[in-house]
């Protein structure tokens, strides 16, 4: 674990340098990325058979590409009562919370009487890509479908691999629970594809949600425009400004929290003091040593772990800002006092107790967060993804006397003289 120094002259191209691995835009990759795609649209089920075999080792046909009713029972048998209570418990809490977020239609009359707002109507058809491989994650069953629900979504399909055709109990149960419609045995570029442009077994969906490997993230890319994505994620993330005045070791779990997802994660620390930066980094190498994922996590803390020291808290938050952290940790005395700082963030934990892994599973907001900076520009999962907001307008007798000028002097600026003759045609009329 690197520890550096930060000043108001390097901070900016060290933060860069550590992005550098970023390979969204990696012009082999996607090349092969959508030589699957384009096959997967042109044949459909045949293509994603024949990937399926190739990747996840599974033969699948169109009578055992869905999992059926008895696949989830039999799981949901299989699971011990406590797991099940606490995803129970989880999905509870995550569906009050987005109940809370969920928006309303608004109309309203200006002062010329114009009926203006606007209507709240939900996505039809949603497609959640649910990782498999290295983990399975039933959370990102309750995080995406729950709020696709709240939302009012009409139809809630999941894909997820089965590596040699093995699913996950706790995904089947989760998505029972969550309320999904159906559940799809594929995963990878080739689900994406299918979810994007359909197939004889598998519905075209209008959004495509959900975390996936750097293959998914870049189909999701190329998708986007047929459909539409959530985001494009990256590595996970976490950033976390310390104060000292909580226990090293507890900062050092949160690093490795985040380091132990991948090998690509990145895990950050931004502290006034050097002390406790070596504090920090002591009790690292030793819970390190006791993960059974340590060669994932030590490689995420080797490649792009690191304890930063600044001057100041001030200066901690201008960092994190240039940064944009997925998630960003204020295990500070007053978190309250920083937060006002705060710009640029996916999730923000306040206080030393409220480690990262409570909104992983059980805070209520969504863990599916904007990734690689993106937090300058965009805002975690939830019911207002799933959602569209169409305009309303209707314009009174006085509205068109008064407006009517403008409108059609604006569009003749513009060259637009039909725009400007819709208008002056009614003019005799409305007089």
């Amino acid at each position: 674990m690197i520890i550096e120094k930060l000043s108001n002259k390097n901070y900016r191209h060290k933060i860069c340098r550590i992005r550098e691995y970023n390979s969204h835009n990696d012009p082999g990759l996607e090349v092969t990325v959508r030589e699957i795609v384009e096959d997967v649209r042109k044949n459909g089920d045949r293509a994603v058979f024949r990937y399926t075999k190739k990747f996840d080792r599974f033969n699948i046909t169109k009578n055992n590409i869905k999992v059926s009713a008895k696949e989830i029972s039999e799981a949901e048998k299989r699971l011990p009562a406590g797991i099940k209570s606490d995803l129970r418990k989880a999905a509870t809490r995550v569906k009050s919370y987005h109940s809370k977020k969920k928006p309303v239609k608004h109309l309203y009359k200006d002062k010329l009487g114009n009926e203006l707002g606007w209507l709240i109507t939900p996505l039809d058809r949603v497609g959640i890509y649910v990782p498999g491989g290295k983990a399975s994650y039933p959370s990102t069953v309750l995080m995406t479908a729950i709020a696709a629900r709240v939302a009012g979504v009409n139809e809630i399909i999941i894909v997820t691999p089965c590596p040699v055709g093995e699913l996950n109990d706790e995904v089947l149960y989760a998505a029972k629970i969550s309320g999904v419609d159906s559940i799809y045995k594929i995963g990878g570029a080739q689900a994406v594809s299918a979810l994007a442009y359909g197939t004889d077994t598998i519905p075209r969906v209008d959004k495509i949600v959900g975390p996936g490997n750097i293959y998914v993230a870049v189909a999701k890319k190329l998708v986007f425009g047929v459909v539409d994505i959530d985001m494009i994620a990256g590595p996970s993330e976490v950033l976390i400004i310390a104060d000292g005045s909580c226990s090293p070791e507890w900062i050092a779990a949160d690093l490795l929290a985040q380091a132990e997802h991948d090998e690509m994660a990145v895990p950050i620390c931004v502290t006034i003091s050097q002390s406790y930066a070596m504090q920090i980094k002591k009790s690292l190498i030793s819970q390190l040593n006791m993960l059974k994922r340590k060669e994932i996590a030590g490689k995420s803390i080797e490649d792009h772990g690191r304890i930063y020291l600044v001057k100041d808290l001030g200066f901690a938050v201008e960092v994190s800002n240039y940064f944009a952290p997925e998630h960003l940790e204020l295990c500070v005395k007053k978190p309250k006092e920083l937060l006002r700082k705060v710009t640029n963030a996916g999730a923000i934990f306040l206080g030393s107790i409220s480690t990262e892994a409570f909104g992983d599973y059980v805070a209520g907001p969504s863990h599916v967060l904007p990734t690689g900076g993106a937090a300058r520009f965009s805002s975690p999962l939830s019911v207002y993804d799933y959602v569209k907001m169409p305009s309303i307008i209707s314009i009174s007798r006085k509205g068109f006397s008064k407006l009517n000028n403008p409108v059609m002097n604006l569009a003749t600026s513009e060259g637009l003289e039909a725009h400007a003759l819709s208008v002056g045609v009614r003019l005799k009329g409305i007089n």
